[in-house]
């Protein structure tokens, strides 16, 4: 390449401050440039993960020497965000956002979950250079307030009710929300890109007027998980759930039909809100076991010894991080046929898809009753991660992704030659140091 290239992330959540996989894509993407010689500056909102959770991280994150971190931090504490979610502006956080913005010449700005940063963010426009905007969709956010479709606090949503809807919830209306403000902001992107074809297909399904374009996520190769895997977590043969503990990811479906399972354990990890009630819904089952937060690198064995991952989400995942996390492992999955969770699964024959507790307990028999099909899907969804889904494949497309808004932008691309396709990724491994992190007070 030519040079490297300035870029910068605007999040609202950010590891270790953070809930799931759109934090930790923003994690591996930002550590993955850098691991290729870009400078890499990232936004995000510590006032925003303390309004839903008040204590510190449980899991810290390792650094990088090419990330910096701006962490938003307010002496007003909720206002900040509430304000934002409010008003969609970013009010307290405006001036050190533009601080930011006017540091460098940013060659790319790349937009995240903003929800509580404000769609005010995309209209920023930094002092210096010619910049590319970007915006993953990593949930519904631009086309439900709740980000997730989860309509009345009961079922997927199959039209939208705004209002209600965010009453049920006991949220404030956003009254932005009912304004142009959207629409006319949204044009200051110049690519929206989705994790899956069925995400993209719902925007515009929902009137988001931009189009969006299908970034599948990605994580890195970790073929010593299954070449040299660490040691069973248990004698008994399990499967295994990953995954926040709330009502739309599904668990108590699973609970509920363990009932009927006697020969295998489901393990479960992972933490949330709606953790009580799944422990008291499985009380009576010692079947079922709660492991509480992991780091991946505990998760690496428990997904490689695995019969199968089970994804059971009862609304509309953007993608599914925990199938491809499988996969990389070569372990097959069972997901339920809602949202973009059959979309992975066809794409890579690397499991089965269920549309009741009948289809599910007749996928877990068949996995586990057989291991030449447990290698045989575990296979094939390995081949298709490494093909699809990891980290070179992704970087690839995000840079032609970016070459090609350059070229419509400016009629030129951000660096010259092919050399840099895929953003100067090679088989080198970046060397590890701390991040620069720089708090602001509001």
């Amino acid at each position: 390449m030519s040079r490297p290239l300035n870029f910068l992330h605007l999040t609202t959540f950010y590891p270790p401050y953070h809930f799931g996989g759109d934090a930790m894509y923003v994690y591996r993407l930002s550590h993955a440039l850098g691991d290729a010689g870009h400078h890499v500056d990232v936004i995000h909102c510590i006032d925003s993960y303390h309004l839903l959770h008040p204590e510190e991280p449980e899991i810290q994150f390792a650094d990088h020497p090419n990330v910096t971190v701006h962490s938003l931090r307010s002496g007003r504490g909720r206002l900040s965000p509430l304000l934002t979610h409010q008003t969609g502006r970013a009010f307290l956080k405006r001036k050190q956002i533009r601080e930011v913005f006017n540091s460098k010449p940013y060659d790319v700005i790349h937009y995240h979950n903003i929800s509580l940063l404000g769609p005010e963010v995309l209209t920023f426009e930094p002092k210096y250079g010619q910049v590319v905007k970007m915006y993953t969709t990593h949930e519904h956010w631009l086309i439900c307030p709740n980000h997730v479709l989860w309509k009345f606090n009961s079922r997927p949503c199959e039209k939208p009710e705004w209002l209600r809807c965010a009453l049920m919830a006991k949220r404030p209306p956003q009254l932005w929300r009912y304004t142009d403000m959207l629409a006319k902001i949204s044009r200051h992107v110049d690519q929206f890109v989705a994790p899956s074809r069925f995400s993209a297909g719902m925007h515009a399904q929902r009137g988001f007027t931009q189009p969006v374009a299908h970034l599948p996520y990605f994580m890195d190769r970790v073929d010593r998980d299954w070449q040299t895997p660490g040691p069973r977590p248990q004698e008994r043969p399990y499967f295994l759930f990953v995954g926040r503990l709330e009502v739309i990811k599904g668990l108590q479906t699973l609970i509920a039909a363990w009932k009927n399972v006697t020969d295998y354990d489901l393990l479960v990890a992972g933490t949330g809100g709606y953790e009580k009630e799944l422990r008291d819904q499985a009380a009576a089952n010692p079947r079922v076991k709660f492991l509480g937060a992991l780091p991946q690198r505990e998760l690496a064995a428990l997904y490689y010894h695995a019969l199968a991952s089970i994804v059971p989400s009862v609304t509309y995942e953007t993608f599914g991080m925990i199938i491809i996390e499988s996969f990389a492992r070569k372990t097959p999955v069972i997901v339920r046929d809602l949202g973009a969770l059959p979309e992975v699964v066809q794409d890579s024959g690397g499991g089965y898809v269920y549309r009741n507790d009948q289809e599910l307990l007749a996928a877990i028999q068949r996995l586990a009753g057989s291991p030449e099909l447990r290698h045989e899907l575990g296979e094939k969804g390995y081949n298709t991660f490494v093909e699809r889904w990891s980290k070179e494949a992704h970087m690839a497309l995000y840079f032609d992704y970016l070459r090609k808004a350059a070229v419509k932008k400016f009629g030129h691309a951000l660096w010259d030659g092919d050399e840099g396709r895929n953003g100067g990724l090679g088989d080198t491994e970046g060397v590890r140091g701390p991040d620069r992190v720089v708090e602001y007070a509001t």
